[in-house]
């Protein structure tokens, strides 16, 4: 997460982005794809008895969360992987950088990893003089055009064919094309030569099973398991939370992520990794380094906003809010946008920074209702809502509005006069409000809807 305690600029962000055709047209095209494609698949099997299931398995971590990553520890030590603790972002970062100096590394590949983002490594890891590629085509584009990941799934779904083309031209020097399968081939070729230079591969996990001390990582790619078997080094960067108790349970999430997140049976990939290489196995990481990080998360599991926490990062919520779909990601000015995004970072960089993300859902409740393992989003988002009001950080223009239109609203005579005065004050109010909220409304009607004449 960024350190900046400026509060964020939620509203100006979403007036740029509103003006963006472009944006709007690419957002909308793939959150409908996906939401359709989600819906398809999740009615073909019983999925509110998974979503229980799933619900259920993942509030058992989180009441055990210390034990079980002890127990994660200790199963993965056991297979020869080299587990360490991190309890911030910045020892994270620290960690990465010593196991990559200590062995002289200097070129290392990267897969999707949204941990990654949230605690900047790779920017760190830059600044020591490491070249760091990614290599998922979502995040290999938006490196390429210095920008963050737009999206949990799909880090540029904000992008067209023929912005990524003009990108692919002018950074790797190439022809131009807005063929999908000719700028498919183009980054192939060129992160051909990143995997098999790379000194060490770093990822996240989907999710580390506590009785074995497996990572588990999905992927329709194949990336992550080139960046995981090919280099001699590999380094999974995990938050606490992702642990699963047992190998049993990890056929449900296996079930229910892919359809949740783009309506998937299953995943090109899933990779299951259990410690380093074996006598007689000629693929796999010599090294493996697991960087488990808490960063907040086990103050989180005790709170009363603690089942946030049993996310796992599927995009549904993103795709089905309205508000998301309409202005993208980088508008949150967060490594998690959307509706789990706005609570995340609301925990993590704290309401004095995130308040004004609050703004950015309806609580149309959709969100509760299309989360795979029942996440109570809407009734956590409405809690904020609360908290924000509680602790004075709704500024004072909206809260005299609210405190009057609740006023007007308690009274029929009084909601008519103000409606009446609303009318002639609408002309000075577009004038004197600078195009910030009155300008974007449409003007009240001449006659209200009681005072017409039903035929």
């Amino acid at each position: 997460m960024t350190r900046s305690r400026q509060p964020m600029d939620f509203r100006a962000n979403t007036v740029k982005a509103l003006k963006d055709d472009s944006l709007r047209a690419a957002m909308i095209y793939a959150t409908d794809l996906f939401m359709e494609k989600r819906n398809n698949a999740v009615s073909l099997v019983d999925f509110e008895s998974w979503r229980d299931h799933a619900s259920a398995v993942r509030l058992e971590v989180l009441e055990n969360l210390a034990s079980y990553v002890d127990s994660f520890a200790a199963n993965a030590t056991k297979t020869g992987a080299i587990v360490h603790r991190a309890t911030d972002a910045a020892s994270a970062r620290q960690i990465v950088a010593s196991v990559l100096k200590d062995r002289s590394i200097s070129r290392v590949i990267k897969a999707k990893s949204m941990v990654t983002e949230e605690i900047h490594l790779n920017r760190h890891l830059e600044s020591l003089g490491i070249r760091v590629v990614e290599t998922d085509l979502g995040e290999y584009i938006v490196q390429l055009a210095e920008e963050s990941p737009s999206h949990i799934l799909a880090p540029a779904l904000h992008k067209n064919r023929r912005q990524i083309g003009e990108l692919f031209a002018e950074k790797l020097k190439c022809s131009y094309s807005d063929d999908p399968k000719v700028l498919t081939g183009i980054a192939r070729t060129a992160l051909r030569t990143e995997f098999l230079s790379a000194q060490a591969g770093i990822t996240g996990a989907n999710f580390a099973i506590a009785d074995s001390g497996s990572l588990v990582l999905l992927t329709n790619e194949g990336n992550a398991r080139m960046a995981t078997t090919l280099p001699p080094v590999h380094i999974a960067v995990l938050t606490v939370e992702k642990i699963l108790p047992h190998m049993r349970d990890l056929p449900l999430f296996l079930r229910i992520l892919p359809r949740s997140a783009s309506g998937q049976i299953m995943p090109s990939y899933v990779s299951v990794i259990t410690g380093t290489r074996k006598s007689g196995e000629v693929t796999g990481a010599r090294e493996v380094h697991i960087v488990l990080l808490d960063n907040g998360r086990s103050e989180i599991a005790t709170g009363e906003y603690r089942e946030i926490l049993k996310c796992i990062r599927c995009s549904a919520c993103l795709n089905v809010c309205p508000v998301y779909r309409m202005v993208g990601g980088h508008a949150y000015e967060s490594t998690y946008p959307g509706p789990m995004g706005i609570i995340l970072t609301a925990l993590l960089d704290g309401l004095e920074r995130a308040y004004p993300l609050i703004d950015a859902t309806t609580l149309c409740g959709a969100c509760s209702e299309v989360c795979p393992v029942k996440v109570p989003l809407a009734k956590l988002l409405y809690q904020l809502r609360e908290k924000c009001v509680e602790e004075g950080l709704i500024p004072w223009v909206e809260q005299v509005g609210m405190a009057a239109f609740g006023a007007a609203a308690s009274s029929s005579t009084l909601f008519s006069k103000a409606q009446a005065a609303l009318r002639s004050l609408w002309p000075l109010l577009k004038k004197t409000d600078g195009g910030k909220i009155f300008s974007r409304m449409p003007r009240p009607a001449g006659k209200m809807f009681r005072q017409r004449r039903m035929l």
